[in-house]
């Protein structure tokens, strides 16, 4: 098939890469001509572990091309992705203006042949009909673009024939590509069948595992519901998520005050098939872009229809405090932190990305700095891109034991792999208190008290 979509941000790339490498014709639209031109190089703007090698062959198979040019996109389509930014306004509610402009931008490029629409962007509560207003709007505008000046109205009519699709995504950062070929299920929202029947066509390589890491497993869940419940299903997944794992922090402060070991209890609750285990690590809160936003963005929409979603906010509120557990503990053990020395083991919000969007860690630098003490910090990607957005206050280091010399403290904000294979003798050997405050209860608590740290975790 035919498909075009427009933006290249983190879900866009992803989507139009993994489309093209399952054998459909791809053209991806981005307003900016840098980032237009470096893709065309084979490059990819974003990290995403993958990503960049599947690209590249795309490139080479001719399956995928770049372009700045919306007309050309549009036209190219028959299945066009809105998959730009929604950043979340003070508000609390999600900044449309890019969809609209995309939306309005389509209109004005319609002309013959049936186009699906999707709305693959997180987009607020009943966005369907709206966006296929603008689209209106867009075509109207364009309509009356082509009357003459003081002329009459041209006997010449824009076809616009289309229908909007809601197909939110549910991608990891660090595992996209993976999650793309092998998801837990695909939500389809739309009241046409004609729509339904392009998207089941469009995915029905990956609804059969053909590019699942598994291909032996069963057919990929098709979800076929209404636009608003799935604009929700969005919404209501990643705000269910973000508050198991407050709650999970809620016990982990409870753990910390009556002497039991949260990661013990995770264990417990999470073998009920009612519970599951994913999402009950206990640790400093989470961040990102996914979460901060859509739980906010959710409440927002309660707020509007007049219903208050007090566990949400108490979900955001527990997140909020969590993140200055790990201060709380370095003032218990170091006591005074003016004029220490801490370093910060990981800045990204979770491992495996580049993305720095709401993390713990920045909170935490500010929190620190405000007490008098020197912030050092290293991160596998941070430390080699440059990247210091957010990161003026800091001395980031090259590596773990250029950040351990002359630490009074170290502690563990990101759970990167690669930390589990620090020379913690050597490390501790550099500091001038081997402590080390593990925010996310990832490494081996009994090594480290071997070689002489002082270990501390986050509800044991």
């Amino acid at each position: 098939m035919r498909v075009c979509v427009i933006g290249t941000g983190y879900v866009g790339l992803v989507t139009g890469v993994c489309l093209a490498h399952i054998g459909h014709h791809v053209i991806c639209v981005d307003n900016n001509e840098e980032k237009v031109k470096l893709m065309k190089s084979g490059q990819s703007p974003i990290y995403e572990p993958g990503l960049s090698e599947i690209m590249q062959s795309a490139i080479q198979e001719g399956l995928i091309e770049f372009t700045s040019d919306l007309a050309e996109g549009v036209s190219h389509g028959d299945v066009l992705f809105i998959a730009v930014g929604t950043p979340p306004l003070p508000t609390g509610e999600s900044d449309t203006r890019y969809v609209e402009a995309v939306a309005r931008g389509i209109g004005a490029h319609l002309n013959g042949g049936y186009k699906v629409i999707v709305n693959k962007s997180t987009v607020p509560i009943g966005s369907g009909d709206w966006v296929r207003m603008i689209v209106m709007d867009g075509v109207a505008e364009r309509q009356k673009a082509m009357v003459p000046a003081g002329g009459t109205a041209t006997t010449e009519e824009i076809h616009a024939d289309f229908d909007v699709v809601s197909n939110p995504e549910f991608l990891r950062e660090g595992s996209a590509v993976f999650d793309t070929f092998n998801p837990d299920r695909i939500v389809l929202g739309s009241n046409s069948s004609r729509a339904i029947g392009m998207m089941k066509e469009l995915y029905a390589p990956i609804v059969s595992r053909q590019f699942a890491e598994d291909k032996s497993g069963p057919t990929v869940p098709v979800v076929v519901t209404d636009i608003s419940s799935a604009e929700m299903v969005k919404y209501a997944s990643n705000a269910f998520l973000a508050t198991k794992i407050s709650f999970i922090n809620e016990v982990a402060n409870i753990c910390d005050r009556v002497g039991a070991d949260v990661t013990q209890v995770a264990k417990g609750i999470g073998l009920d098939s009612r519970i599951g285990s994913k999402f009950l690590q206990a640790g400093i809160g989470w961040g990102g872009s996914c979460f901060p936003k859509d739980v906010a963005a959710l409440v927002h929409t309660a707020d509007d229809y007049g219903y208050e979603a007090e566990l949400l906010k108490a979900a955001v509120t527990v997140n909020q405090r969590q993140r200055m557990i790990a201060v709380e503990k370095l003032q218990q053990v170091l006591k005074i932190l003016k004029g220490k020395t801490v370093g910060l083991l990981g800045l990204t919000f979770k491992p495996d990305t580049d993305d720095m969007r709401d993390a713990p860690a920045l909170d935490l630098i500010e929190q620190l700095t405000r007490l008098g003490t020197k912030v050092k910090a290293y991160d596998p990607l941070v430390s080699q891109t440059g990247m210091r957005h957010g990161l003026s206050n800091v001395i980031v280091e090259t590596d773990p034991e250029r950040l351990a010399d002359g630490c009074d403290a170290l502690v563990l904000v990101t759970d990167w792999q690669e930390f589990k294979n620090i020379d913690f003798v050597k490390v501790a050997k550099l500091m001038n208190h081997p402590v080390i405050i593990d925010g996310r209860n990832f490494l081996d608590q009994e090594a480290l008290e071997t070689v002489g740290f002082r270990y501390v975790g986050i509800g044991r």
